[in-house]
């Protein structure tokens, strides 16, 4: 396997009696889609707040590019690489969808959110902006307000936004969530267009989605890995088949 960007080492997240991450060691090549799979419940969304830095593992120790990031806040973890998207997007709908993304370019760069105002004729904020909204299909969107683009062109702009920090590894938690067979399909294409350019770590229901973009797949049951390797692994692994699955094993 090539050597691993992100690293995570016996990770325990207990909320009560719930044991959220049970264990869990994780390795995500530099270079890979990685996809996290499992059903509702399973500590796919806690493991990923952990690897953030926006939950607090109980036990356990993370690695990024061979740094032990475990006391890191989110913040510094952000400045190392690491971007997250939503479930539920984080965009500004009173904005457009290029000062949306203007403005990650402006905090990636360390500058105050006061100086926002006079940012919106900075083309050194603008330029790198449009350029990513049209890596991300939206170019000529730009000037369109984020409350009215639709479901899907939302979560294309959530991407550009995290693009926009020149991330080292980004983490997609259902980036696929509410949208229809169109919009995934574009989403999809937009997954695959940024394979081997950043490491992408997946968080995902849509099994069509999964099995298209995956280079390895990691199934996690009750905050506990039952599998890992690549999609054809998953496909025949007889355990995942009836805890995820179904019997025919088939994407679903």
């Amino acid at each position: 396997m090539a050597e691993a960007l992100l690293a995570t080492e016996s990770l325990v997240k207990q909320f009560g009696g719930l044991c959220a991450t049970d264990r869990v060691s994780l390795e995500v090549a530099r270079g890979e889609v990685h996809a996290l799979i499992g059903p509702n419940g399973a500590g796919k969304t806690t493991l990923v707040g952990q690897v953030t830095g926006a939950i607090r593992p109980d036990s356990g120790r993370m690695f990024f590019q061979g740094r032990d990031i475990t006391a890191l806040p989110a913040h510094r973890r952000a400045h190392l690489g690491l971007a997250r998207s939503f479930q539920i997007s984080s965009i500004f709908l009173d904005m457009t969808a290029l000062d949306n993304v203007a403005l990650a370019v402006q905090i990636h760069q360390g500058h105050s959110f006061r100086l926002w105002r006079n940012a919106r004729a900075d083309q050194s904020l603008r330029a790198p902006a449009r350029a990513t909204l049209d890596q991300v299909g939206l170019a000529a969107r730009a000037d369109v307000m984020a409350a009215e683009l639709s479901h899907g062109e939302q979560r294309q702009l959530e991407i550009a936004m995290a693009l926009a920090s020149a991330p080292k590894l980004l983490l997609l938690d259902e980036p696929m969530a509410g949208m229809g067979p169109n919009e995934s399909q574009r989403m999809i294409e937009l997954l695959r267009s940024l394979k081997g350019k950043v490491t992408i770590l997946l968080v995902e229901h849509d099994m069509d989605a999964v099995f298209a973009l995956a280079d390895r797949i990691t199934v996690m049951v009750q905050g506990r890995i039952v599998a890992s390797g690549q999609p054809s692994e998953i496909r025949a692994n007889e355990e995942v088949r009836r805890a995820y699955l179904g019997d025919a094993g088939s994407p679903r």
